[in-house]
C-alpha cells in the first residue's frame, strides 16, 4: 500500500512511521509531508526513501530542492501541493495528521478522490462534517478514524439503528483536581504536561481545557451519523478505555488499550485485518480500577461551547475550531490567561453568525471571520 503521511514530523506522523517499519514489505512510504520543518522532514526521507516530500508552508526553494533531490526524493512547496499528493494516482492510503485547519483542503481533496483517508485531523470534520461525508459517499473514499476515541467507537459501532449512546472518554487532562481559582496562573509547560499521552503542544491545551473532547464530539456526530444529544463526555483519569457504545438492549460494547496511539494506527492500517502496533499488552490485573465522573462544565467552559456550536449547525463549528486556534496560539506565546481561551472563543461565537456551510468557500470565509475577532478580542484584553 502507497501511504502519505500528511504531518510527519508530529506525534502521530512519527507514531505511523513507527508501525510502518515494523511491516516492511507491507506498506511503501510514499510521501512525506511537513510544514517548515526542513531538517526534520529531510532526516526521515533519508530513513524512509518516499518519492515525494512537501514543505506546505514554504516557498519554492532551490537549495532545498537540490538537498532532497539527491536522496531520490522530489520537494514540493506550498499548500496545493498537499492536494496534488493527496489526489495523486498512485497514492493509495494517507494519513491525514496535519493540525488544525490547516488539514482541511488535502483531507478533503484525498476524500473526493476515493482515498483510504486515516483521518487523525479531527478539524476538518469539525469544520466541515457534512461535505466531507457526502464526498466521501459520492467518491467512495474509506474514512477510517485515528483519534483513539473515534477509532474505539469505530470497532465498537456495528448496527447503528440500534445504537442509544455514544460515549466519549477524557483522561481530564492535568488540571482535573486543580483548584478552579488557580488556573488562571496555569503556565504553557503546565497545559502541555499531559499525564497520560504524548502529544503536540497545541493538542496538549486543547485536552487540558477540555475543548479537544468538543471538538470530538461534533467530528463523532458526522463520523458515525449520530444525534447530538445520542453522544456524551465522561472523565477516564486512566485512559484505558477509550470510548464505548451502548445499543437498545442496555449492553455497552468498549475498546481499550494502554493510552498508545499506535494501536489505533495500527488498526486503520490494516483494517479489516489486526497487526501489530509495536504497544504494550493491557495487564488489568496491575491496572486493578477503572473509574469515571461527569465533567464539570464550570472547569471546562470550552466543552459546553463546543455543544452549543453543535447545537448552532452550519458555520458554528468552524467558526469555534478557529477561535480556538487564535486564542491556544496566544496562550502559548504568553498573550493570553489559560481562563480566557474559552471567553475568547465565546467573544467569536457571538461576533460571526452562523450560515449554512454548504461548500468549503463558506466554512473558509467563516474561519477567517472568527480569527480575526478572535485576534481582535485578545488585542483589547491586552489593551
Amino acid at each position: 500500500m502507497n501511504l502519505a503521511i500528511f504531518g510527519a514530523t508530529g506525534s502521530v506522523g512519527t507514531s505511523t512511521l513507527d508501525v510502518v517499519a515494523r511491516h516492511a514489505g507491507r506498506y511503501r512510504v510514499f510521501a512525506l509531508t511537513a510544514n517548515e520543518s526542513a531538517d526534520a522532514l529531510l532526516e526521515l526521507c533519508q530513513r524512509h526513501r518516499p518519492r515525494y516530500a512537501v514543505l506546505s508552508g514554504l516557498a519554492e526553494n532551490a537549495d532545498l530542492k537540490g538537498r532532497f533531490g539527491r536522496l531520490g526524493v522530489e520537494l514540493l512547496f506550498g499548500a496545493k501541493a498537499l492536494e496534488v499528493i493527496a489526489a495523486h494516482p498512485d497514492t493509495e492510503a494517507v494519513m491525514a495528521a496535519i493540525v488544525g485547519a490547516a488539514g482541511l483542503p488535502s483531507t478533503l481533496a484525498a476524500v473526493r478522490a476515493g482515498k483510504r483517508v486515516l483521518l487523525a485531523n479531527k478539524e476538518a470534520m469539525v469544520m466541515a462534517g457534512p461535505l466531507v461525508t457526502s464526498a466521501a459517499r459520492a467518491s467512495g473514499a474509506r474514512i477510517l478514524p485515528v483519534d483513539s476515541e473515534h477509532n474505539a467507537i469505530f470497532q465498537c459501532f456495528f448496527e447503528g439503528k440500534f445504537v442509544t449512546r455514544v460515549i466519549l472518554t477524557a483522561s481530564g487532562g492535568p488540571f482535573r483536581a486543580t483548584p478552579v481559582e488557580s488556573l488562571g496562573t496555569v503556565t504553557p509547560e503546565q497545559a502541555c504536561a499531559h499525564p497520560n499521552w504524548v502529544m503536540g503542544r497545541k493538542i496538549s491545551v486543547d485536552s487540558a481545557t477540555m475543548m479537544n473532547k468538543g471538538l470530538e464530539v461534533i467530528e463523532a456526530r458526522w463520523l458515525f451519523d449520530v444525534a447530538p444529544e445520542r453522544i456524551e463526555v465522561l472523565i477516564h483519569p486512566q485512559s484505558i478505555v477509550h470510548s464505548l457504545v451502548e445499543y437498545a438492549d442496555g449492553s455497552m460494547i468498549a475498546q481499550l488499550s494502554n493510552p498508545d496511539m499506535r494501536v489505533p494506527i495500527a488498526h486503520a492500517l490494516a483494517w479489516p485485518e489486526r497487526i501489530d502496533s509495536g504497544a504494550r499488552s493491557l495487564d488489568l490485573a496491575l491496572i486493578k480500577t477503572l473509574s469515571f465522573e461527569r465533567p464539570d462544565l464550570n472547569r471546562f467552559p470550552c466543552l459546553a461551547l463546543a455543544h452549543a456550536a453543535l447545537r448552532a449547525g452550519g458555520t458554528a463549528p468552524a467558526v469555534l475550531n478557529a477561535a480556538n486556534e487564535v486564542a491556544v496560539e496566544a496562550f502559548l506565546a504568553g498573550r493570553l490567561a489559560f481562563t480566557g481561551i474559552a471567553g475568547v472563543i465565546a467573544g467569536a461565537l457571538d461576533a460571526v453568525p452562523a450560515r449554512v456551510a454548504d461548500d468549503l468557500h463558506a466554512v473558509m470565509a467563516a474561519d477567517g471571520q472568527a480569527r480575526r475577532a478572535a485576534s481582535a478580542r485578545i488585542l483589547a484584553l491586552a489593551a
